[in-house]
């Protein structure tokens, strides 16, 4: 019960805080202030971005999660997958649009579809490092030779990461918690 009372609260905090957000974005169109103008402003664009990506991005995970057989995900992302559960967290983190907004929900899923820790780890990790349009745009600003050492150097070490906190989870028989 006095969990509830102080979800309930943080919850009315969170409320406050974006209602103080709000009537200063407010306040600054009324009083001509700039800097709030360009925040309010900001913000809009986030929230129209936002709200074009989430919806069709949740649908599709949604989908994943109903289409995708459990075994399919042990086979292939599970502690019997060898490498390969690598090679298909990195390819599937390659084609998620939407960085960590979409990431953590299909790590979820995968989660609880069988996957191992460390497939997971790599996903979420690879996720913020090899999309492919992000990968597109870095190398024709900063070059391909950048970006090819970059991704070169970074997954071995998301790789090895990956399998240190996994083994380190497995040891202590880490489980995520369930939602109320």
């Amino acid at each position: 019960m006095a969990k509830n009372k102080e979800t309930k609260k943080n919850n009315n905090m969170n409320y406050y805080i974006f209602a103080v957000f709000v009537a200063f974005i407010a306040g600054s169109y009324f009083m001509n202030f700039d800097l709030g103008k360009r925040i309010g402003s900001n913000f809009m664009i986030f929230a129209r971005d936002m709200g074009l990506l989430l919806p069709p991005a949740f649908i599709l995970i949604g989908l994943f999660d109903v289409w995708v057989s459990r075994e399919s995900i042990e086979n292939n992302f599970g502690n019997t997958s060898g490498f390969k559960k690598y090679i298909y967290a990195i390819l599937l983190a390659a084609t998620t649009v939407g960085g960590t907004f979409v990431a953590f929900p299909v790590a979820n899923t995968l989660y609880h579809k069988g996957a191992n820790y460390s497939s997971i780890f790599t996903y979420v990790t690879a996720a913020s490092l090899v999309m492919i349009p992000m990968s597109i745009m870095e190398a024709s600003i900063l070059g391909v030779k950048f970006t090819a050492i970059r991704i070169g150097v970074s997954l071995p070490l998301v790789i090895v990461s990956s399998i240190i906190l996994g083994n380190f989870f497995n040891k202590i028989d880490y489980k995520i918690p369930k939602a109320d």
